[in-house]
């Protein structure tokens, strides 16, 4: 736990990719108090025709560069921790990667612990949340 979606167009290279998992996970790793070796991501590289957006929203502009992040995480964060967390990873991937903070949009999906199963069809339980 958590679980991240990262979609993107294809035409970011696999090491891009790459800084974009490590950016996320750093992040989550700092404000969401998540282990260093709780690192479930799915990269979704697509091609530029299936991610939909708008040029500009909310005053921001976007470009063919975007990249849409979804985290399913365990309740239990303050608005203040998600803050920090989506401010922090927009940082991290403007500055391991050429993309910019616009060009990151992130939502964050929130369930209960006993939503969990890590593997052996059994619920865990962890406490860092």
């Amino acid at each position: 736990m958590p679980l991240v979606r990262i979609s993107l167009s294809k035409s970011h290279s696999s090491e891009t990719q790459d800084a974009i998992s490590k950016s996320i996970h750093q992040s989550l790793i700092e404000h969401f108090n998540v282990p260093v070796d709780d690192y479930f991501h799915i990269i979704e590289a697509l091609k530029q025709p299936q991610l939909k957006y708008p040029k500009t929203y909310l005053d921001v502009a976007h470009t063919d560069s975007i990249v849409f992040v979804q985290i399913i995480a365990a309740k239990g964060r303050t608005t203040e921790q998600k803050e920090k967390l989506y401010s922090r990873i927009a940082e991290l991937v403007a500055q391991n990667t050429s993309l910019r903070t616009d060009d990151v949009i992130i939502t964050l999906l929130e369930n209960e612990k006993d939503n969990w199963s890590f593997g052996q069809g059994a619920m865990q339980s962890f406490n860092h949340v």
